[in-house]
């Protein structure tokens, strides 16, 4: 199988060789313990010299789903990821950041174009060089599109030096995503085959106003037990902003004019897509005798979604109803390793929801393998990649 979700878990200065000094000044650290409770600022080398262990790493087999965070085996020594992926039994992992470029992300929401380019530009070389040692690793860069040049000279940029995805972030900054200037960009992607993709972390964890939480009762914890990540009501949000996304992409005819354009949809759940696909088919049946655009479309906004579209359900979810009302092929598995979020064994929970909404073979084939490479497949052949473990 391919895990379509796994993260470095970066040093907080892994960006420094890739910045100038005054780059380097006004954003010093990816992360640090006065906002990541999770990951305080000597979590590196305690992890480290725990990974140094002989004792420790005897049991990297047993324990590959059970250490977490810097904990976990190849989670920032990327020479280590390669056993870690022989140990899961994975033949290939999309690789994200996990600090870094949610803040190149949030500063191109904000209008700071200038410092969010700096930044993914730098990301770019660091998550391709961490990802170097081994083929089966496919590295994700970001692309803030609020300076629609730039973001079209950092994508060719990306794609040359070996990108495996686009990642673009699901809030508006300053423009439509489907805006006339980005085209190139599309276009680009779709002829190498490269996937845009969206993550959780897309512009930072405000997913909702801070007033819905000023409700006159105490605080609670998020599911770190800490205040820094979702909690329930914040995470029923987390699809709103990648629906209008995806709306605007489908709506304004990206996905038509490409049709070998694919959209990977990552760690954002997936119970939300069968709704949201009739909701899309009810709008372009509603609007259509007006807008020119609706008539111009050459399928059913459905059908773009079961073409181009890929979506990793979370392990929680009941992904063999997401299956059976979506269609085989647009869910895909996801592990997200080695982040807490992934939980002890994904794979048991999504075989269990498989099980009761009777998924046959084939629909399991494509979830675990056929979807991710239709997802990626000119990568995985650039890579020589097998498709199979």
């Amino acid at each position: 199988m391919h895990d379509a979700d796994s993260h470095i878990m970066e040093p907080a200065d892994w960006l420094h060789p890739y910045l100038d000094a005054r780059t380097r000044e006004r954003f010093p650290l990816v992360w640090n313990d006065a906002n990541e409770d999770t990951t305080p600022l000597d979590a590196v080398e305690r992890a480290a010299a725990m990974h140094r262990d002989p004792s420790y790493r005897a049991d990297d087999a047993a324990e590959i789903t059970l250490r977490k965070n810097f904990f976990a085996t190849g989670s920032f020594l990327n020479d280590d990821r390669g056993t870690a992926l022989d140990l899961l039994g994975f033949a290939s992992q999309l690789v994200f950041d996990t600090f870094t470029s949610p803040h190149a992300l949030r500063f191109d929401r904000d209008g700071d174009h200038e410092l969010a380019v700096t930044l993914a530009s730098a990301q770019h070389r660091a998550v391709i060089d961490w990802c170097s040692v081994d083929p089966r690793l496919l590295p994700v860069t970001v692309v803030p599109v609020g300076d629609t040049a730039a973001a079209v000279a950092l994508t060719t940029e990306a794609i040359r030096a070996g990108s495996a995805a686009i990642w673009i972030g699901q809030y508006p900054a300053g423009h439509s995503p489907s805006h006339v200037a980005l085209e190139p960009m599309w276009a680009e992607c779709a002829e190498a085959g490269v996937p845009v993709v969206l993550h959780v972390a897309g512009a930072g964890a405000n997913v909702m106003a801070p007033d819905f939480f000023d409700n006159g009762l105490p605080p609670v914890p998020d599911f770190h037990g800490g205040d820094t990540n979702f909690k329930s009501i914040d995470y029923l949000s987390i699809p709103l902003p990648v629906m209008q996304t995806l709306n605007a992409l489908i709506v304004d005819g990206v996905l038509m004019r490409h049709p070998t354009l694919r959209i990977g949809v990552i760690e954002l759940g997936a119970t939300w897509v069968p709704g949201w696909m009739r909701s899309l088919d009810s709008a372009h049946e509603a609007f259509r005798k007006n807008e020119p655009r609706l008539q111009q479309m050459d399928l059913r906004p459905s059908e773009y979604v079961q073409r181009q579209v890929r979506v990793t359900p979370y392990p929680h979810e009941d992904t063999g109803w997401t299956i059976a009302n979506a269609g085989d092929d647009v869910c895909m598995f996801s592990s997200d390793f080695p982040h807490v979020e992934g939980g002890r064994n994904p794979i048991a929970r999504f075989e269990r929801s498989m099980d009761a909404a009777a998924i046959g073979a084939g629909a399991r084939e494509r979830f675990y393998v056929e979807n991710f490479v239709d997802l990626l497949g000119p990568v995985l052949d650039r890579r020589g990649v097998s498709i199979v473990a």
